[in-house]
């Protein structure tokens, strides 16, 4: 999971509806569901997110699957923040398509559609949180862990927010772990033929038309002290 940095109020129509917002998750449901703007709410959120998924961090449209808009304070608790862009992100898999599809895989869903209205304010990591990154780690077999160096309240935290979001989906295992198959594959080439490691890093981890390639967080911590000069050097807003 990385930080997003949010840009900008989701548009006139958003700061509107959120200058008289629910009162309850009754009317947070009704009035989410009439809410007209949502194509171009969701393509403000995937821009500065350079659209990556905000949980698994998976590019949908590279996946041919899509997105949807997550209230990470869920409406129902949180009423007054569903039309609050603070509260906003976007999260791989919509309602309509890619569940139906999932449909018979259940264990598969991941994300804001695993997370549902589970939502614990004392353990549940959010994107927005600066250090949010600080509590995963990524291991060869495609698996989320917590890290390592947390203490147990913190462990307790990563292992709450994995689980909530299922982020050791099936689904998502298998394509981290091919992921970071492919970048050994690559990295041990360039090693061999005497290439740059800095580009090689540089290709996977510098935004091209402002998007990112998949798993950014677990690419940087494949290439570790060498994808953080990158992006020093080439991106630092990202850091």
């Amino acid at each position: 999971m990385r930080t997003i940095s949010k840009q900008g109020g989701g548009g006139h129509h958003l700061s509107l509806a959120h200058k008289n917002p629910p009162q309850n998750g009754r009317q947070a449901t009704s009035r989410w569901s009439s809410y007209s703007y949502k194509d171009r709410l969701l393509n403000s959120l995937l821009d500065e997110q350079f659209f990556l998924c905000c949980y698994s961090e998976i590019r949908a449209d590279s996946l041919k699957l899509n997105n949807h808009i997550e209230h990470v304070q869920p409406k129902s608790s949180y009423p007054l923040r569903t039309f609050d862009y603070q509260n906003l992100a976007a999260s791989a898999l919509d309602s309509e398509n890619d569940l139906k599809a999932f449909k018979f895989q259940a264990q598969e869903v991941f994300g804001g559609h695993a997370k549902h209205s589970e939502y614990d304010q004392s353990l549940f990591i959010s994107c927005h949180q600066a250090d949010c990154a600080r509590y995963f780690a990524y291991l060869s077999d495609g698996r989320v862990v917590p890290a390592q160096a947390l203490n147990n309240a913190d462990g307790d935290k990563a292992s709450y927010t994995i689980k909530t979001l299922n982020l050791n989906s099936p689904f998502l295992v298998t394509e981290r772990r091919n992921w970071w198959e492919e970048l050994e594959q690559f990295f041990l080439q360039h090693q061999a033929d005497g290439w740059s490691i800095e580009h090689l890093a540089y290709v996977d981890i510098i935004p091209t038309d402002n998007k990112l390639s998949q798993f950014f967080t677990l690419t940087r911590q494949f290439f570790g002290r060498i994808a953080e000069q990158v992006l020093q050097q080439h991106a630092p807003e990202l850091v």
